[in-house]
């Protein structure tokens, strides 16, 4: 877990062909958005904007992703992808079947550097 708060936690997926990769995960059981008060939906999104703030700012992605599926979890979940050009999947999503067999290895930033930088984001409005 890289950082939690009453409402959502982050959480580092561990993907070596997506550095970075995170998912903001909702702590209390609810299937979709539209179950969150304004105010839940709200600060919400604030950490999701916050955690794609970072991975922008450490790892310098072509594109992020953001992906909010619950077909095989129905819990409310938002993965943060960050995408090059270059990696297995692109253009298509991660999910997918491979464009390439290898992409470029990427430099793997240190839990707390991204811990640290999420918090700063959330920090900031």
């Amino acid at each position: 877990m890289i950082w939690e708060s009453e409402l959502c936690r982050v959480v580092a997926v561990g993907d070596p062909d997506y550095p970075g990769f995170c998912r903001v995960i909702l702590n209390r059981h609810v299937r979709e958005m539209t179950d969150l008060s304004e105010d839940e939906r709200i600060r919400l999104m604030h950490v999701l904007f916050g955690v794609e703030k970072a991975i922008r700012a450490l790892y310098q992605p072509d594109k992020i992703n953001l992906a909010s599926l619950g077909n095989m979890t129905p819990h409310l979940h938002w993965h943060v992808i960050p995408r090059w050009r270059d990696d297995r999947h692109f253009p298509n999503p991660v999910w997918a079947t491979p464009q390439r067999a290898h992409a470029p290895r990427r430099l793997e930033i240190e839990g707390r550097c991204l811990a640290d930088q999420i918090i700063n984001a959330l920090r900031t409005r």
